[in-house]
């Protein structure tokens, strides 16, 4: 990307023209998101950038900015969140570590100013105004209904959790000295100016020198200032800082990110062990026995040349079949993710309606919040895997705790607590794609051998609110 005013930054301004009079504003101009389906929404979060100028130019590749200009979208990057909203906040119950970071750069290094316990409004501004301390709000769409509307689109959009947070920098302050993060970072300046410096966007020279000092990351190459309603995106490995200039009171902006552990090598990890277990059940070659004594060998180079054989084979059937089934992944973001933001229709989540029957037309909904994976049954043995059809979904997910972890990072038990869905035969799995293939089903179409199975499914699909009766 340009440095500020270069060709791209000159694009980000590019806006409708806008109204002459005040009052006409809301009528001409087009809404700042939109929330029609996940594809206008982030359409709209990068305006007037396409999206496929974005994917093709920008994204895993370099930096973007977006300057907009615009008074409509600076507003509604305000409403996002303020620091007027932190009083109300820390009534709620907030606590140090879990919720909120107190922060600053000192000589190149992060210093921690947290207390301990709940936070104490009148302490938290204290901190602020005498230490200049930077406040770090942890994952903000647990509380402002915008920005889970705004961060439940985009999860759907890109099929991976999206986390966020929220800075506020006094005037002549830096919260956090140079970093870089493994996630896809888009940043939404809200109140106040932020002066930015990124870095040479490479996750291997940051880890190979201390980032937290200058002189080992060179210049930067790019240096602009932010204003409220300017976008900002950098991929993931961009070393970068930020510092409030003087004579600006504070600087809040809001850190959207996604992508974090979802690279293809983390499918593959999550998706070669049923393939190998599938392939090993018609591939007699990959149950005959490794040689003698290779576990207690230090080099096996002797057998590369057999497992580069034996991982063709396993290429070889994934073309043929064309199935890599990821199971974790998807049970994992499924668990973690949003539950769908429905303002004042919470009943959609209730039962409803017409009970479906074999003469019923129905309808996937919820499309976007609803995996299906074929899994071992949990009580299947090493000897006698017995895979059935799981439908996972987030319907029923807690807003309150997305995205926040457990204390101990063992989610084991937690994600089998949490996971909300329905288990079904290994037959069932025809049907289950015909409905979610389809914008409408009649039940007696479904690939099932009686209509007993066909009533059955539409009704446990129907309790669980993932289809409606037309």
């Amino acid at each position: 990307m340009p440095k500020k005013g270069g060709k791209h930054a000159e694009m980000g301004k590019e806006m409708p023209t806008e109204c002459k009079r005040a009052k006409l504003e809301a009528a001409c101009s087009p809404p700042v998101m939109n929330f029609e389906n996940p594809d206008s929404l982030f359409g709209s979060l990068i305006s007037p950038i396409k999206q496929e100028v974005f994917f093709r130019e920008y994204w895993e590749q370099k930096p973007l900015l977006v300057q907009r200009n615009d008074p409509l979208v600076a507003a509604y990057y305000q409403s996002l969140f303020q620091v007027s909203d932190l009083k109300e906040l820390c009534s709620q119950g907030l606590y140090y570590g879990r919720d909120i970071n107190i922060c600053r750069c000192v000589n190149g290094k992060k210093k921690v100013l947290n207390k301990e316990g709940k936070v104490n409004y009148m302490q938290l501004k204290k901190d602020f105004d005498q230490k200049k301390a930077t406040i770090q709000f942890h994952q903000p769409q647990r509380f402002k209904e915008e920005l889970w509307k705004i961060q439940e689109k985009l999860e759907c959009y890109f099929g991976s959790l999206v986390g966020s947070n929220v800075y506020i920098t006094p005037q002549g302050s830096q919260g956090l000295p140079p970093h870089y993060d493994d996630v896809e970072v888009f940043i939404l300046q809200l109140e106040g100016e932020k002066h930015w410096r990124l870095y040479k966007p490479t996750v291997h020279l940051a880890r190979e020198y201390n980032v937290e000092s200058e002189d080992r990351i060179g210049n930067p190459t790019h240096e602009f200032i932010l204003k409220p309603g300017d976008l900002l995106y950098f991929p993931r490995g961009t070393i970068h800082q930020a510092d409030t200039p003087l004579g600006i009171s504070h600087s809040t902006h809001v850190t959207i990110s996604t992508y974090q552990n979802n690279s293809w090598g983390d499918f593959l990890l999550d998706a070669i062990p049923g393939l190998v277990f599938d392939t090993a059940k018609e591939d007699v070659a990959l149950r005959t026995s490794i040689p003698r004594r290779l576990l207690m060998q230090v080099d096996i180079a002797d057998s590369t040349k057999k497992l580069s054989s034996l991982l063709r084979r396993l290429a070889d059937r994934l073309e043929t079949t064309g199935e890599l089934r990821s199971s974790d992944m998807k049970k994992d973001f499924i668990t973690n993710r949003l539950p769908p933001y429905l303002g004042c229709d919470s009943d959609a989540l209730t039962p409803g309606g017409k009970l479906p029957k074999i003469d019923s037309k129905i309808r996937l909904q919820f499309r976007d919040h609803a995996i299906i994976t074929v899994e071992p049954a949990e009580e299947s043995s090493d000897e006698i895997r017995r895979e059935m059809v799981y439908v996972y979904h987030s319907l029923k997910n807690r807003r309150e705790t997305h995205m926040m972890g457990t204390e101990d990072d063992d989610t084991s038990e937690e994600v089998i607590s949490q996971t909300h869905g329905l288990r079904f035969p290994l037959s069932y799995l025809d049907a289950l794609k015909q409905i979610w293939s389809n914008s409408t089903v009649p039940v007696k179409e479904l690939n099932l051998s009686s209509d007993e199975e066909k009533e059955n499914l539409a009704l446990s699909l129907w309790t669980e609110c993932l289809i409606e009766v037309l």
